[in-house]
């Protein structure tokens, strides 16, 4: 059966052909014909008929009440829980097969392992507000067996709310072997309740850590300033340092302060790898030396003992920061018997020297990709015994 469209090419042809023979009542009878092929328009074609209907409760199919569940304002350190519902609403049994919280602060607790069709099931979870404040938002990821949506995401969100902020609520003095007695680190308090609210003096149960408590806003803001005080015992860099407060809500404030002691000099990376050996081209890397001292630091007759190797010594911030570019030509190969380093005199007495050690390429174990550490690397690699 031909189309509408080749129906109207086929006519218009035998016109072409038979127009200038038609005379009088015939010619008229021709026009007409033309105008109602003109007219003639194809209808729609018809939609076959979907059994969408069908397939959308063919086998299990989970449908959650409410899957995003706002828990408002709780005050934090407390426990948020809630029983997430969901119905069965296929024609087939549905399994749960895993629920898996975002974080380690979102717990599940025994859910619904299997439901017949028309039934409900739940999902206990419980969120531990710990340490956490102002707006949050948890997911957990509910994996099942229902082929239209294998995974669903809920979320648990809300506000956290704090009677007292303390920020940070670690003090940390960072050391070094000239800064042990001058160390400070300050930590924020702020009220966060309508009454006011006063803090007794500090009081720390280590002597080395000395607290000083300083009034912002009288009744709303404070500030804990935490010094060092000789003498240093590397054994005991922790303490506690603890406030009463009128509060009910908050009757104690408690900070912990620590000490971290930092390297008088830093030096990154602490040893130049080999990206693979013998190196297939030439090769450049930077290793910066950065002072911490408050004396300045000079580096002297910088050497390496590595054949071919140069470098270039730069006082990028003077008497603080040095950068050394090493330049490796191709074909490098470290001697495993003299190996290779870069040396410098330190003008600091805790550093004389500086050394900065060149290791092979990290080895992959079999077929895998785990690297070695330059020295394990170096034991493969059959430079020296353990």
């Amino acid at each position: 059966m031909y189309q509408t469209g080749r129906i109207k090419e086929l006519f218009v042809e035998f016109m072409k052909r038979t127009l200038p023979k038609l005379t009088g009542v015939t010619l008229f009878l021709a026009a007409g014909l033309t105008a109602l092929a003109a007219e003639i328009v194809p209808s729609p074609p018809v939609a076959p008929v979907s059994d969408a209907s069908a397939s959308d409760t063919n086998g299990p199919h989970i449908q959650f009440a409410t899957p995003i569940y706002d828990f408002g304002k709780v005050i934090g350190g407390g426990a948020v829980t809630n029983e997430y519902i969901f119905t069965n609403t296929g024609n087939a049994v549905l399994e749960i097969t895993a629920v898996q919280p975002s974080c380690g602060c979102t717990t599940a607790g025994e859910w619904s392992k299997k439901v017949e069709p028309g039934m409900t099931g739940k999902i206990p979870v419980q969120f531990n507000s710990g340490s956490f404040g102002g707006q949050v938002t948890k997911t957990v990821t509910v994996t099942s067996n229902d082929k239209s949506q294998p995974t669903v995401v809920l979320q648990l969100k809300g506000l956290i709310w704090k009677p007292v902020d303390i920020t940070p609520q670690v003090a940390v003095l960072y050391m070094t072997s000239e800064s042990v007695s001058n160390a400070t680190a300050a930590v924020r308090i702020v009220n966060n309740q309508d009454e006011v609210m006063t803090l007794s003096p500090p009081e720390s149960n280590n002597r080395f850590f000395v607290p000083e408590l300083k009034t912002k806003q009288p009744g709303k803001e404070y500030e804990l300033i935490v010094r060092t005080a000789p003498p240093f015992d590397p054994a005991n860099g922790q303490g506690v340092i603890s406030m009463k407060t009128s509060s009910t809500n908050v009757p104690d404030v408690i900070i912990t302060a620590m000490t971290v002691m930092q390297p008088s000099l830093v030096i990154a990376p602490e040893h130049i790898v080999l990206p693979s050996e013998p190196l297939d081209a030439e090769w450049t890397t930077t290793v910066t030396i950065r002072n911490q001292l408050s004396a300045a630091l000079k580096l002297t007759e910088p050497k390496i003992n590595a054949q071919g190797v140069k470098f270039e010594m730069k006082e990028t911030e003077p008497g603080r920061v040095y950068d050394i570019t090493f330049t490796f030509p191709a074909g490098f190969k470290l001697d495993p018997a003299v190996g290779a380093e870069f040396s410098a005199v330190s003008s600091h007495s805790q550093n004389p020297s500086i050394k900065i050690p060149i290791a092979k390429p990290a080895v992959k174990i079999s077929s895998g990709t785990t690297p070695l550490t330059p020295r394990a690397a170096q034991i493969v690699g059959g430079g020296t015994t353990p």
